[in-house]
């Protein structure tokens, strides 16, 4: 599929990936509408930051994909939804498991609803890694095992197999992206890198973080971005999963250290019991595997190996040092 010409949804634009993707569809000529989390300050999220050519050109409506009939209406007209609208955070899963089914199950079933009554041409749902739970094997391919360790990874799960049930009953085009620890510029002070960042940007020299032996696959933003354009224009990616990450891994304790001599600094690790999973729950390892991404449609990505991502986290760690992006987090408050 060309998405030339196409209007594209985008749910969860206001967030950390949705923004920079609906950003650098704008960057490309494309025609979009953002889907917002409704809210009484008028807030777009990210998409406030946005440059003003580019947000003067981003249709937003306000919404929540909990809502059927708001989910129909924000879809009307449109010919691609990108849907990465849901709840994230994994510590929170563990306290409020009823909205995690409510927004990342029902919420994609309301998408592929609407997409499948509206006749849809492209739907592209947003799976995680986080599903495939502590390896089995490495590197993870599609084909790997799905795991539900934590009730966000079971959500997601969830919704993954509902997707490919829509096509497989309905025909209803969909392909699933699942990116591997993106990171980067906006991203949330609830996950790791923007936990040691924003702590050593606000001068602090003894970082408090959880279990430091698991690995991960970190992919920086505009890698996931490019993927998901790439899913989106591939139709041999329909009824299909793709696996989008750097093909490397790095431990929490590796990474906090490659993140401190970015940022030419000596720090400390501290241990905040808070931080830490329960023990069955605690993801070991994830490396992916990216051999379809390349296949299907030639993505790669450019912030690759152990170079990629210490350019990554520098342009990270720039972006976090800017006085007026750190006040927008809480370096000194463990975000749940």
């Amino acid at each position: 599929m060309n998405l030339t010409g196409k209007r594209i949804l985008v749910t969860g634009a206001d967030g950390f990936i949705g923004s920079h993707l609906t950003e650098e569809l704008v960057r490309r000529g494309h025609e979009v509408r953002a889907l917002v989390i409704y809210n009484s300050f008028n807030s777009r999220g990210w998409l406030d930051r946005s440059p003003p050519e580019i947000a003067d050109a981003i249709e937003v409506v306000a919404g929540d994909v909990r809502d059927p009939n708001g989910m129909r209406r924000s879809m009307e007209g449109c010919d691609v939804v990108l849907h990465l609208a849901a709840l994230i955070a994994i510590p929170y899963s563990y306290h409020s498991p009823d909205a995690y089914v409510d927004t990342n199950i029902k919420g994609t079933l309301n998408i592929l609803q609407a997409a499948r009554d509206l006749g849809v041409e492209r739907v592209v749902h947003t799976s995680t890694s986080e599903v495939y739970g502590t390896a089995l094997r490495v590197p993870i391919d599609e084909d790997h095992p799905l795991q539900g360790q934590s009730p966000y990874s079971a959500t997601k799960i969830g919704a993954d197999q509902l997707a490919l049930s829509f096509h497989r009953s309905f025909e209803t085009p969909v392909s699933i992206i699942r990116p591997f620890n993106t990171y980067g510029p906006r991203q949330s002070a609830r996950a790791v890198i923007p936990t040691v960042i924003s702590q050593i940007a606000a001068g602090r020299t003894k970082i408090e973080l959880g279990a430091l032996t698991p690995t991960r696959d970190f992919t920086y933003v505009m890698d996931t971005v490019r993927g998901f354009i790439g899913v989106a224009e591939c139709d041999a990616a329909l009824g299909d999963v793709v696996n989008v990450g750097s093909n490397f891994e790095v431990s929490i304790g590796d990474l906090a250290a490659i993140i401190a001599e970015a940022m030419e600094t000596e720090v400390e690790i501290t241990l905040d019991e808070r931080r830490l999973r329960p023990a069955k729950s605690e993801v070991d390892r994830l490396w992916c595997d990216d051999a379809k991404a390349r296949t299907l449609f030639g993505w790669a990505p450019e912030y690759a190996g152990r170079t990629g991502l210490r350019r990554g986290l520098a342009e990270t760690a720039k972006w976090f040092a800017d006085p007026e992006n750190l006040r927008s987090y809480k370096p000194h408050e463990y975000n749940l």
